[in-house]
């Protein structure tokens, strides 16, 4: 049975294709419609996703009446009485086909499963953390392969810590629902010195979880207008991280599993991560590569097929089939320091990994500065390295033994003489490859050593700031165009 899982109304629209247990193809609207976060499904994902086959059942990732619920509560009556984004209406004045059944899938219970039926796990604890979905914004749960997800502990809107984050992200000069990330890299070069204060007026932090004084949806105004944007980074950060620790060490505690599936946009929080990993007695963590709503689009159709399901990595988009010539990209990175790739099928999930990237020589002190001017970035933002798994440990403290995705940061060992991928703190978000998970990829790194003796190479999404990553050919020659960056 051909199942489509979706996303969309809201923001970050995508679509899953999943045949029986085996998921075949997954994307975002974004890199169609190049509206970032867009919320509409676009007619070229559609037709995309057409070509795995009709659907017989459609999953969607949440309730609709019951967030129309929450909308009242949150006194949003336009969106309480609109009936614009009731999916069976939306689906059936955009889909070129009679609509098959629709099954609705928990906002969290669709993160949940897209982290479970990816996992492998036979049981895990899954911390599923984001701003909002009907009611439920934080819940730690036991699943088991034939007993499903049991729920331990749950917080409901208007308590939500993502909603939180989000609103120091606008009290910090950023988009709230975009840019958290910015945030996150931007406390390096802050102190938590408002973190007790934060404590004091905005939430109270409990085993295993928080309650909130204050509903934080619209904002907390410009609080505390004195402080400096990055000693208020680094207190929410601070925060954050207390709060996902000691649920993360209740759960473990409590239940005795040693597998962890973290889930939603709170999981994008790779310095929580790493801290969750070292501090909390989980022998094995899991994130799903796209942890948020987009992701869910997975998770939904997992949730409806019931089962664990096939999948052979995030590589799951439009395919860009072109030759992979290792010795040119060797001879273009020691020439000219830097280059667009783009290769293969589309990442699914916010970070580049490889075939929609901007590759760099990490070893010059200059080379931050300079890809930032590509990007049209902010100086203080990070890079993140991507290295051989076989050598990582050697230049990196590793929090885990593989990164694959990007989702933790670790202590870089040797910070003088990889400048251009250590952040303001000694740390790294390391991408870890393997011949396995990215022959090709691999193949490139290797070349690279043997030529430079430098196993890793600094690695950032193929887009310029505020924009989708490219998804086709044509939109990566464009982008080379403009940037001045060869593309291959």
């Amino acid at each position: 049975m051909v199942t489509w899982g979706i996303s969309g109304l809201s923001h970050d629209a995508s679509l899953a294709v999943l045949e029986g247990d085996r998921l075949l193809f997954a994307g975002h609207s974004e890199r169609y419609s190049r509206k970032k976060n867009d919320a509409l499904l676009h007619a070229d994902l559609i037709s995309e996703g057409l070509a795995y086959g009709r659907p017989e059942a459609i999953a969607w990732y949440e309730r609709p009446y019951i967030k129309k619920l929450r909308h009242v509560r949150a006194g949003q009556l336009g969106n309480a009485l609109s009936l614009s984004d009731v999916p069976q209406r939306y689906l059936r004045s955009l889909l070129p086909f009679p609509l098959p059944e629709i099954f609705y899938a928990d906002h969290h219970q669709a993160h949940a499963m897209a982290g479970v039926a990816t996992s492998g796990f036979a049981e895990a604890v899954v911390i599923v953390a984001d701003a909002i979905g009907e009611f439920d914004t934080f819940t730690i749960s036991r699943f088991g392969r034939d007993s499903g997800l049991e729920t331990l502990y749950r917080r409901r809107y208007p308590h939500s810590l993502g909603l939180l984050y989000s609103a120091f992200t606008r009290r910090c000069g950023f988009r709230p629902n975009e840019d958290e990330y910015i945030v996150m890299g931007m406390a390096a070069f802050g102190t938590p010195i408002h973190a007790e204060q934060l404590q004091e007026e905005w939430l109270t932090i409990e085993d295993p979880g928080f309650h909130l004084r204050a509903n934080v949806h619209r904002g907390i105004g410009e609080w505390l207008p004195g402080a400096r944007p990055e000693d208020l980074a680094a207190s929410i950060q601070a925060v954050t991280e207390t709060v996902l620790l000691r649920a993360a060490s209740w759960a473990q505690r409590e239940t005795g599993i040693s597998n962890l599936v973290l889930m939603g946009g709170v999981a994008l929080n790779c310095v929580a991560n790493s801290k969750i990993s070292t501090e909390c007695g989980f022998d094995r963590i899991w994130i799903f590569p796209n942890p948020g709503d987009a992701g869910s689009s997975v998770g939904a159709a997992a949730a409806l097929h019931g089962g664990p399901i096939k999948w052979d990595g995030p590589y799951l988009g439009t395919d860009i089939d072109r030759p992979f010539d290792v010795d040119e990209l060797l001879r273009t990175l020691q020439r000219e320091g830097v280059l667009a790739l783009a290769n293969g099928r589309a990442e699914f999930g916010p970070r580049a990994l490889g075939n929609r990237s901007l590759l760099a020589d990490p070893r010059s002190p200059l080379m931050k500065d300079r890809v930032n001017q590509i990007k049209g970035r902010e100086k203080f933002r990070p890079f993140a390295p991507v290295i051989l798994a076989e050598r990582a440990a050697q230049y990196f403290d590793m929090p885990v033994p593989e990164s694959p995705y990007m989702q933790f940061t670790a202590t870089s060992l040797f910070p003088a003489e990889f400048p251009a991928v250590v952040h303001a703190d000694g740390t790294s978000r390391v991408q870890t490859v393997t011949s396995e998970q990215h022959p090709n990829l691999h193949a490139l790194l290797t070349a690279w050593e043997n030529a430079t003796g430098c196993p890793m190479l600094l690695n950032t999404s193929l887009n310029s700031r505020g924009e989708p990553l490219v998804n086709t050919w044509e939109q990566a020659v464009a982008f080379g165009a403009r940037e001045h960056v060869r593309v291959l």
